[in-house]
């Protein structure tokens, strides 16, 4: 498969190698055959913003070959992409090729007319200004990427990470994209969205003292029903401040919280002992080896025993 991935004139080096990081490696592995390269409408070189020439860029020539088209960001005043690029980009995803927008790069796949009517993400300080041009886009930001099977779109910078790595799983299979990530030392799924990193109030610093208190209390009790009351209470906040600081001095519910914490914890339990998976169920909080296996199944798209079957030495 060839990826190409556009090279925005004065892009910086980590959003042009997030994508050939990710993909090339599963070349590297041995796991499929995919190449990755470089593109611009007239190819030669591109200067970064690191003050660096990349040189051996190609051309739409090349690009034309493509199975799979990256943008990996765009220019940070979100101007109006060249009609050559948007017509290109049309072309391409009308024959079957895959469009990627990641970070920035959601605003040339949105000014292409690719995302009408859909649900997308970007970083979120571009929230308003796409959310402006085009009104009929839904803009989410508790998620770190959004699959539409022919278009896919990713949250801010490091979240092209997560989305490239979750475009391996959909074309090779979790245990190809597990290896992926192990090789690389990146999550093979992170959950939340980046709505954690929003600028928002600064919750008081009393109130963050007593979050963080009882956050680190929740994680020496997760085998124990852990309800938003009861985490109030570790906080001594009353449930109706407790529901307001929490979201934001974290970015998300309580709930979500824990769910993350004790996926986590599971997954933890799986790489380094032999308890048995009722018993890790058990110890991080599910209750149920059934509920364990859905949180697993929705949030990494395998089974906790697959999980431990490619995670553990």
């Amino acid at each position: 498969m060839r990826i190409g991935i556009y090279a925005v004139e004065g892009t910086t080096l980590f959003h042009l190698s997030v994508p050939q990081m990710v993909f090339d490696e599963v070349s590297r592995q041995g796991l499929a055959p995919w190449e990755t390269f470089l593109f611009t409408e007239r190819g030669g070189s591109v200067g970064t913003a690191e003050g660096y020439a990349v040189t051996g860029v190609e051309d739409w020539g090349a690009a034309a070959e493509a199975d799979v088209l990256v943008m990996p960001t765009w220019h940070a005043d979100g101007r109006p992409a060249s009609r050559d690029l948007l017509e290109r980009l049309v072309a391409a995803h009308a024959r079957g090729v895959t469009i990627v927008g990641l970070c920035l790069g959601t605003i040339p796949v949105a000014d292409a007319g690719l995302l009408d009517g859909r649900t997308a993400v970007t970083h979120w300080q571009s929230f308003d200004q796409l959310s402006a041009r085009h009104p009929g886009l839904a803009l989410d930001e508790t998620v770190l990427y959004v699959d539409h099977g022919d278009v896919l779109t990713s949250a801010g910078t490091a979240s092209g990470l997560d989305a490239c790595l979750h475009l391996v799983r959909a074309r090779l299979g979790a245990a190809a994209a597990n290896k992926v990530a192990r090789s690389l030392v990146i999550a093979p799924h992170r959950e939340g969205g980046q709505a954690q990193y929003i600028e928002r109030p600064v919750p008081a610093q009393e109130e963050q003292d007593q979050l963080s208190r009882a956050m680190a209390w929740a994680l020496e009790h997760l085998e124990e029903p852990l309800p938003a009351a009861r985490l109030a209470r570790a906080a001594h906040m009353s449930p109706r401040t407790f529901a307001r600081a929490f979201p934001a001095a974290v970015g998300t519910t309580a709930a979500v919280w824990v769910r993350a914490q004790r996926l986590d914890e599971a997954r933890r339990l799986l790489e380094a002992t032999g308890r048995t998976v009722d018993q890790i169920a058990a110890d991080a909080g599910w209750g149920s080896v059934a509920t364990m296996r859905q949180a697993f199944s929705r949030s990494l798209g395998i089974s906790p025993t697959q999980y431990r079957r490619q995670f553990q030495g």
